[in-house]
């Protein structure tokens, strides 16, 4: 198998020259040229393939549908555009020698693009100070900002405070009381649960990583503890200017009609309760991911699936959607959760007993036995 391309062999191609090193590296897996023979086609006129191509190497013959023709050569001007770009496809692509190709995933190359132009200025303005643009771009890559209007980025960084810490400072406290969010701005920090023997480590956070949100978001004490690895610095941001600024954009929420809809569409629910109240009773084949659990086995599921998440008020789905948001996923909370339903409509959601489906990896999931 080929090795990823180099960002720096690609920096020609337009738009792919806009994009930051961190979303290079988000690419990486795509990165890779894929190989055509003498005569071998690439697409047909039509073609639904949400792929976006580019001409690494050789030569293609581009056909429209009108019978028009283009000879298109690696390393011309018009080789730095994406080929046929528009769906359905305009043309047929064939290799008139042996050739190469690179292949990227449309929706993920618009989403880095949306989010690179959209807060470019912002970058401009900060352009002096190379440590706050490096950080900056690692914090906005979190792909629940995609989500954020600019507008509201702005407003979240003027009221962000900073917090120096020493390695082993604790930042939050299981079980407290929680008025804050943070974000890590540089060092290292990990998050636990539990204390001695039954201590668990769920992740260690990276560079730009929002935490602390669950308590916000489900009006709960905290449930984990973030402890930091290293020393470093936090941006705390106070309770109302996280629901105001992030919540309100990056949380969507849906009826259960609207639920429905996506269900027929493919979506999957996530009961983000805890086991027993699952098994109690839980919608048709929903999967169980306690709340508490979740930014640990989140990456269980797939991302190529929407998930709608449910619980009794809201308040734990509203979190949920809020983490599977910065982990990349696509999620709505079932508005103000099970119990605001009319009792027939809540007791035919909740049709089901015992322990129901689990995930198992490469975003699988089977009936527990």
């Amino acid at each position: 198998m080929s090795e990823p391309l180099n960002p720096e062999q690609l920096r020609s191609l337009t738009p792919l020259n806009v994009l930051s090193e961190q979303q290079w590296r988000e690419l990486r897996a795509q990165l890779v040229p894929q190989p055509l023979l003498a005569g071998q086609l690439l697409f047909r006129p039509g073609d639904q393939a949400r792929l976006t191509y580019y001409l690494l190497a050789g030569e293609l013959l581009l056909q429209s549908v009108d019978g028009q023709e283009q000879r298109l050569q690696a390393g011309s001007e018009a080789s730095c555009h994406p080929l046929s770009p528009s769906l359905p496809r305009l043309h047929e692509a064939r290799a008139l020698t042996d050739a190469s190709v690179l292949a990227l995933d449309t929706a993920t190359l618009n989403r880095l693009l949306t989010w690179r132009l959209a807060y470019q200025d912002l970058l401009l303005e900060l352009g002096q100070d190379h440590a706050e643009v490096e950080w900056l771009e690692r914090l906005l890559e979190n792909p629940l900002f995609a989500k954020v209007p600019p507008s509201n980025v702005r407003a979240m960084l003027a009221r962000l405070q900073r917090v120096e810490l020493a390695a082993g400072s604790t930042v939050l406290q299981e079980g407290d009381v929680g008025d804050s969010c943070y974000f890590l701005k540089n060092g290292r920090a990990e998050v636990i649960r539990g204390a001695g023997s039954a201590q668990q480590v769920l992740a260690e956070l990276e560079i730009g990583a929002c935490f602390g949100e669950e308590a916000l978001l489900a009006d709960s004490p905290r449930n984990a503890t973030v402890t930091m690895l290293e020393d470093g610095v936090v941006l705390r941001l106070d309770r109302q200017d996280f629901f105001a600024l992030l919540k309100a954009p990056v949380v969507d929420e849906v009826s259960l009609g609207e639920a429905s809809r996506l269900l027929a569409a493919g979506a999957q629910w996530l009961d983000v309760r805890l086991q027993e109240e699952y098994e109690r009773a839980h919608a048709l084949q929903s999967l169980n991911m306690p709340l508490q659990l979740l930014r640990l086995k989140a990456r269980l599921l797939d991302k190529t699936r929407t998930y709608l998440c449910y619980c009794d008020s809201g308040k734990r789905s509203s979190s949920a959607v809020f983490l599977l948001s910065q982990l990349g996923y696509r999620a709505y909370a079932l508005r103000d959760g099970v119990d605001a339903l009319p009792a027939v409509q809540r007791d035919a959601l909740l049709c089901e007993s015992g322990s129901g489906y689990l995930a198992r990896s490469g975003g699988r999931t089977e009936r527990s036995l």
